[in-house]
């Protein structure tokens, strides 16, 4: 039977093509325009080619901490020496001139970088990415009432009503006749800008800090390194199975939906000999850990030009030894990502799915992974529209979706048995599909089963 780390090799095909659909490189399609024309259309915003977008936007500060520290700069700063400016008047007006325009320059520098930075930065994401935003945008605003496009304009409009409101007092401050005058409005606009900005800026910079955080989580996936992405309807085993083969740690319950977001964990392939050869070790890395092996450098983790890894048999790593073979040494390596997703649930065509299972879906049409579709047989998915016939129905569907997917199919929790005539089923579907009838591994975690067969030992 297949293994899920054979089906990762040909991830590296899919990726290509998925590129190319992704980013419209078909030169056929494009159209050239005459350098006379006055036509001319903006270049569209540059898609980012790897994900990890999402941990690349502004990292906000609370609105307390900004006028924390925008004051603090303010009181540091020192008057005009009387040398400088004999009249206590202009010196007045020199001073608090200053301290006006450096509390709003602290305060609205980092807006106006934070309100820029997320809309250039949100426009050039990965598809993958945008989709986890409209997701979470669609959430926050279903919870919350919280709309990401609206708060950020908030927050613009905020800045520049302090700016304004800078503008007026100083204006006023160098209106003032007496140095008493113009100290008296010098502290009373900082105090204005000071209320003005916690009324204005609090609220909606609270909101975009919260919708940060939910998007900050969101697993940055290697797209040069094969992923393959755990499928199947709710409560059939996908964490377990994350956990048991990869480092990652996703939750792991007794009920539905456990499973609220994309959980990333790594597992490392050693071939031996020639790349593509016989797979001689599979290591789970420990999650601080890039490389289980300090001896497999980055020059190994070839995907595009496979070769011949020249490594000295006498230098063989420490784990070489759980090779079997006396002077053997890993000669090729590859980090392999394990993507555990929320549960899916049969439904009609037309009927829009939820964040979660929309999350799924984006995972497959998105990222160049392989699946690994896991179904529980044994009639205790923990949920009626898990039924044995419907998480084949379901399968079904995904695969027509998805039929040039790299595909594993798992059946989990073996241990608790299997209801009557599924097997069969199962098997008359991939049939139907050109596939052999037994081409699907049988698992147990509690027992033992299979699990050495999924890694491909």
């Amino acid at each position: 039977m297949a293994t899920v780390w054979r089906v990762v090799e040909s991830v590296v095909a899919l990726r290509a093509r998925i590129w190319r659909s992704i980013f419209h490189d078909d030169s056929s399609q494009t159209t050239t325009q005459s350098p006379t024309s006055s036509n001319t259309t903006p270049p569209k915003p540059k898609i980012q080619s790897n994900t990890g977008g999402l941990r690349r936007l502004p990292i906000l500060k609370k609105s307390s901490e900004l006028l924390y520290r925008a004051q603090q700069t303010t009181a540091r700063l020192e008057p005009p020496t009387s040398a400088k400016y004999p009249n206590a008047l202009k010196r007045t007006h020199k001073h608090g001139a200053e301290r006006l325009t450096t509390l709003i320059q602290q305060l609205c520098v980092p807006l106006r970088d934070a309100v820029k930075g997320y809309r250039s930065n949100l426009r050039r994401l990965h598809p993958f990415e945008q989709v986890v935003v409209d997701l979470s945008a669609r959430t926050e605003e279903n919870t919350r009432g919280v709309v990401m496009e609206e708060v950020l304009t908030e927050v613009n409009e905020g800045r520049k009503e302090l700016l304004e409101m800078s503008k007026d007092y100083i204006a006023k401050l160098k209106g003032c006749r007496s140095a008493r005058d113009a100290n008296d409005i010098m502290l009373e606009g900082e105090d204005a800008i000071a209320t003005t900005f916690e009324h204005l800026i609090t609220s909606p910079l609270t909101a975009l800090s919260e919708l940060q955080k939910s998007l900050r989580t969101t697993p940055s996936v290697r797209l040069e390194c094969p992923a393959v992405v755990l499928v199947g309807a709710p409560n059939v085993g996908k964490s377990s199975i994350v956990r048991a083969i990869s480092s990652g740690t996703p939750e792991v319950n007794n009920y539905p939906f456990t499973t609220r977001g994309m959980t990333l964990g790594h597992v490392e392939i050693f071939w031996g000999g020639e790349v593509g050869g016989e797979i001689v070790n599979v290591q789970t890395p420990h999650p601080k850990q890039n490389r289980p092996s300090p001896k497999i450098t980055e020059e190994y983790l070839l995907v595009d030009r496979p070769k011949k890894a020249n490594v000295n048999v006498n230098e063989a790593t420490p784990s070489s030894s759980n090779l079997g073979g006396s002077g053997s040494a890993y000669a090729y390596s590859q980090l392999c990502q394990i993507m555990d997703s929320p549960g899916i649930l049969l439904r009609d065509t037309k009927e829009q799915r939820n964040a979660m299972e929309a999350l799924t879906i984006a995972s497959m049409q998105h990222l160049p992974t392989a699946v690994m579709y896991v179904l529980d047989l044994s009639g205790g998915a923990g949920d009626k529209c898990s039924s044995v016939s419907d998480q084949l129905l379901l399968r079904r569907q995904i695969r027509q979706r998805f039929p040039r997917r790299p595909w594993i199919d798992v059946v989990a929790k073996v241990d608790l048995g299997i209801v009557a005539g599924a097997e069969e089923e199962l098997r008359e579907v991939l049939i139907s599909e050109g596939k052999k009838g037994d081409e699907y591994i049988m698992l147990s975690l509690h027992e033992d089963v299979g699990v050495e067969e999924l890694k491909g030992d």
